[in-house]
């Protein structure tokens, strides 16, 4: 210990901030689920009452509806088109470094801006969508007051902000492909395309796999691009309410803490399920 005791201490404060902001939360999670809670008060163990509540919620239910109707709608599209994109980009493109940097900033922006941003184009009487359709006369679309629209919106802004990120995930497994294999495919005759569907996909299951399961729990944790879009409570019809935000409608505006506690549990297991079924085409794609 006390040989390597400066290598320790180089990295504490990792361990030392996880323990505080994630171990911590976590381990209080599931302890405050079992009691109920208004944030200033005693707590009071109520045992498993929430949780036979939350069976029988049926705004907990719409709310998991939501969020994998948006996921469905969102990662099918991003995970697509990151695969295009990427393949596009390995190709011989000029200003490739100007497209990766270009694809990739949407990752990083600000989430709240661009929402903001997004509410502006889908908006219903000034919106930049809608006067497109109405200078084509297809008329106006009620994207953020009507149920599929609210959806939609949702969905394009996190197309928009994760297709690079993913596309940069591909374009790395892409590198990493020996190129005698695209080009004894380009001898045989196999055009890009056919290239694309029967030598590089098949060769990059584990990435792609990996971009699945990640965009699977992140898509699970939709927060604030509903929470900014369409506000706190969802919008007409609860349409966008998401089960991370109902989590925070029920703790942060009506401060049931416990109950919220609940929801987050709930929201873990959804995920954990999820990502077992994910690991298991993995080990499946492994064996194969």
């Amino acid at each position: 210990m006390r040989k390597y005791l400066p290598q320790y201490l180089a990295i504490s404060p990792f361990f030392l901030l996880f323990g505080v902001f994630g171990l911590f939360p976590m381990v209080f999670l599931g302890y405050l689920a079992f009691h109920t809670w208004d944030g200033i008060g005693e707590m009071r163990f109520v045992g498993l009452d929430q949780f036979k509540f939350l069976v029988t919620d049926d705004i907990f239910w719409l709310s998991l509806v939501n969020t994998l109707e948006i996921w469905v709608m969102s990662t099918v599209p991003t995970l697509f088109l990151g695969l295009v994109i990427a393949y596009v980009l390995h190709s011989s493109v000029r200003f490739t470094t100007f497209y990766r940097i270009a694809y990739f900033v949407p990752s990083v922006t600000s989430l709240v801006a661009v929402a903001i941003v997004f509410g502006s184009i889908f908006s219903s009487h000034f919106g930049l969508i809608n006067a497109v359709l109405e200078w084509i006369g297809a008329g106006a679309v009620p994207w953020l007051t009507s149920e599929w629209g609210i959806k939609v919106s949702i969905s394009a802004l996190i197309v928009w902000q994760w297709t690079g990120y993913n596309a940069i995930i591909y374009l790395a497994g892409l590198q990493a492909i020996p190129g005698e294999v695209l080009d004894a495919a380009t001898v045989d005759g196999a055009s890009r395309w056919q290239a694309l569907w029967r030598i590089v996909i098949p060769m990059m299951k584990p990435v792609i796999l990996f971009t699945v399961i990640a965009s699977t729990i992140g898509g699970l944790q939709t927060f604030t691009e509903a929470q900014i879009l369409v506000g706190e409570e969802g919008g007409p019809g609860q349409s966008g309410l998401t089960m991370v935000l109902y989590l925070y409608q029920q703790a942060f505006k009506h401060n049931d803490f416990g109950y919220g506690a609940t929801i987050g549990v709930g929201l873990f297991v959804v995920i954990l399920l999820f990502s077992i079924i994910n690991w298991r085409l993995v080990q499946r794609g492994e064996r194969s």
